[in-house]
């Protein structure tokens, strides 16, 4: 097996350690099964392809064979077992060979041989015993096909839209100029799960759009097909999606940011160029012209300008002077995406479609980009799950429900008032249907038998019939997230004692760090990124020991830690209920679908493979998974990333009733404020407490912001 994971390694040098991990065990366990290279290539095969899209069918063919050689040495690779296959020069003549071995020397052991040895007759016993076990083997190989995990298989979004002519037209000849953009009668499929069906969506230019709505409904999957253009918009209106980190090599952050206005590097390589010419002594008067006019363009576009505006908005994203002249490839992912982020902004598309972008920035960055956006030129498409950020930036709100798409005025409370109204006001309506109805049903049943009233009666049915169906009110599901119920225990039950940390490159990352936290503790940390949070949650955790100082850990402290990579770390191949099965074995099913149900995975969604989840979903999985074990403190590192808002909010309240402690490293507001008790500041090489909570800290943020930008 170690020959086998050489040879993956060696082919595949891209392949993550659970994809290596789970090639292997399929190799294991099939050792004794697989007859030919084919049937190595059917267990492995689509995961091999999707680990490496460059090599071709027979390449992977091949590997696989190699694979069967090193698991069976003895038979090879080929379909024969290993037999050598013999060419004979001539015909045989099986009569003539059967009539020569009657006389045949006794040592020639042949089937032709007429006079037999009865040892070497077939017991019929022993038959039965061999045809009974080749039966199992076969039933254990099917058994084995159809239990094997294998590699998910994603499936990908579908849409199609209804067109007008007279939008077609226009397309062609080129004179659609408005930018507003309309999707008109349109679906979104994922699968077989339809998201969309029969609905209209309206971006008007300039406005700026918060897109809400319940984790899995398909809010990032219409922005994908937007963006790729799955669904018509006029060609005439550029669009950018910021769902990928820039690619690390040596352009410098400020460039980074720069290159994307590509009209002001043309026009700069073309100014190069015509001063180049010129020096070289060409006196040509055109040259002088042209170079004139690339001037004007230049001035035009203010590109004098362009340096200063990229560095205002990678300075309000964190990026200090000496970040901003750092390779691109010296940045972590988080870091990229911020300049992923930076470019877009940075670019002004027609149309700007962002994706949960709070998920990766800091309170101070968030609140900068809250001010930044307020004065958004063009077109903003928003998916996010921050309360106060659709509070501040939106325009409008669009609410994805039911397969379709609502629009409301005004931001995301203004949105939760009308909805929160509509909804009383389609009851009201509902219940007074549902009297008449029933007042109506009443007569009828009434008089259904009276000669004298058969016409009323008959008058009143009719009515009834024509009446339109009456559908009661649409009313979502409420998350539900309920933590265990823990025992008490004395406190102090975590103290953490002159606490210091710094890494071997003798950067101090805090120093004197004194904390304690009970029970009853609802400690939640800020700070801006880089400034030691996640460090501090792995020295309460026990995963980093630290450089000086003590923690003191009660001795029946139980503590559960989640943090996004969690999420990531998730085994993608099994269902929810399989994921806490082989994390928590030996608990009847219902155990783990209870827990499942806990956070809101419930029914089918708990049987769903995990790859197939959305992010909150696969999140809320993750809590889950963290509950089993039943701790009594909980370490949060940032548990809102993608979950949606009903979720935060009912997190927040889960959180309030639990009975354990709690320490939270977030950067979404309204959670902060829902359970805050004690507000810890990370920065400057330690960690303090404010008086005076979150509003003081936001204070103290937008003082530094007016200060940088000023």
């Amino acid at each position: 097996m170690a020959a086998c994971a050489e040879v993956l390694k060696r082919e595949f040098p891209s392949i993550d350690g659970e994809l290596l991990t789970y090639v292997k065990d399929v190799l294991q366990s099939g050792a004794d099964e697989f007859e030919n290279g084919e049937e190595v290539y059917e267990a492995i095969g689509a995961i091999l392809h999707e680990v490496s899209q460059e090599k071709s069918e027979d390449d992977i063919k091949q590997i696989c064979d190699i694979f069967l050689d090193l698991l069976k040495p003895a038979t090879g690779g080929d379909s024969g077992g290993g037999r050598s296959a013999k060419i004979l020069n001539a015909p045989i003549h099986l009569k003539a060979m059967a009539a020569s071995q009657e006389v045949a020397n006794d040592d020639i052991q042949s089937i032709w041989v007429v006079q037999r040895d009865d040892s070497l007759k077939v017991d019929s016993k022993k038959l039965e015993k061999a045809e009974a076990k080749r039966q199992q083997k076969l039933e254990k190989r099917e058994l084995t096909k159809t239990t094997t995990p294998a590699a998910p298989v994603l499936q990908m979004a579908t849409a199609s839209q209804v067109i007008s002519k007279k939008d077609n037209k226009m397309e062609a000849k080129g004179t659609n100029r408005s930018m507003d953009i309309r999707i008109e009668n349109f679906d979104v499929s994922f699968g077989d799960k339809v998201l969309l069906q029969n609905a209209d969506l309206l971006l008007a230019s300039g406005r700026r759009y918060g897109f809400v709505g319940r984790n899995g409904l398909g809010k990032t999957t219409l922005l994908k097909m937007i963006s790729g253009k799955q669904l018509q918009i006029p060609s005439h209106i550029t669009i950018l999606h910021v769902e990928q980190e820039v690619v690390g090599d040596d352009t410098l952050a400020i460039d980074s940011v720069l290159e994307v206005d590509t009209v002001r590097l043309d026009l700069l390589q073309k100014e190069r160029e015509l001063n180049a010419q010129i020096n070289a002594g060409s006196s040509e008067p055109e040259l002088s012209h042209e170079l004139s006019e690339v001037y004007s363009q230049l001035l035009l576009i203010e590109a004098d300008k362009a340096p200063a505006r990229a560095s205002i908005i990678l300075n309000g994203l964190g990026f200090s002077k000496e970040m901003q002249a750092r390779p691109t490839r010296t940045f972590s992912g988080g870091w990229r995406m911020r300049l992923a982020l930076a470019r877009a902004l940075f670019s002004k598309p027609d149309l700007l479609l962002l994706d949960e972008p709070t998920n990766m920035l800091d309170i101070k960055a968030i609140i900068w980009l809250e001010n930044y956006l307020q004065t958004w030129p063009t077109t903003l498409l928003v998916v996010s799950h921050d309360r106060n950020f659709l509070d501040t930036v939106p325009t409008d709100v669009l609410h994805l429900h039911s397969q379709r798409i609502d629009t409301y005025k005004g931001n995301y409370e203004q949105f939760d008032k009308t909805r929160t109204e509509k909804h009383k006001a389609q009851r009201r309506e509902y219940e007074a249907q549902l009297a008449h109805r029933n007042h109506v049903q009443e007569f009828i049943d009434r008089f259904r038998y009276n000669a004298n009233r058969a016409a009323s009666v008959q008058s009143k049915i009719k009515m009834l019939e024509k009446l339109p169906e009456l559908k009661p009110v649409e009313k979502e599901i409420e998350v539900t997230i309920k933590f265990p119920e823990v025992e008490p225990l004395n406190p102090p039950v975590l103290q953490l004692n002159e606490v210091q940390f710094k890494y071997s490159d003798d950067k101090v990352i805090f120093k004197l760090v004194n904390l304690s936290a009970n029970l009853d503790s609802r400690i939640c940390i800020v700070g801006e990124n880089g400034a030691g949070k996640t460090t501090l949650l792995k020295i309460v955790m026990g995963i980093l020991q630290p450089t000086g100082g003590l923690v003191h850990p009660h001795r029946g402290l139980r503590l559960g830690y989640f943090s996004q990579h969690h999420v990531d770390q998730l085994d993608m191949s099994v269902s929810c209920v399989e994921l806490l099965q082989n994390a928590y074995p030996g608990k009847p099913i219902e155990e783990y679908r209870r827990q499942l149900g806990s956070f809101g995975v419930t029914g089918d969604l708990a049987l769903q493979v995990v790859a197939s989840l959305s992010g909150g979903q696969k999140s809320r999985v993750a809590l889950a998974k963290m509950c089993m074990g039943r701790p009594n403190f909980l370490v949060l590192d940032e548990p809102t990333n993608h979950l949606d808002i009903e979720t935060i909010e009912a997190l927040g309240k889960a959180i309030n009733k639990y009975n354990g402690g709690v320490i939270l490293v977030s950067h979404d507001e309204r959670l902060i404020r829902m359970i805050c008790k004690e507000l810890w500041v990370c920065g400057e090489g330690t960690v303090k407490t404010i008086e005076g909570g979150f509003d003081e800290y936001r204070k103290i943020v937008e003082r530094e912001l007016e200060a940088a930008l000023a």
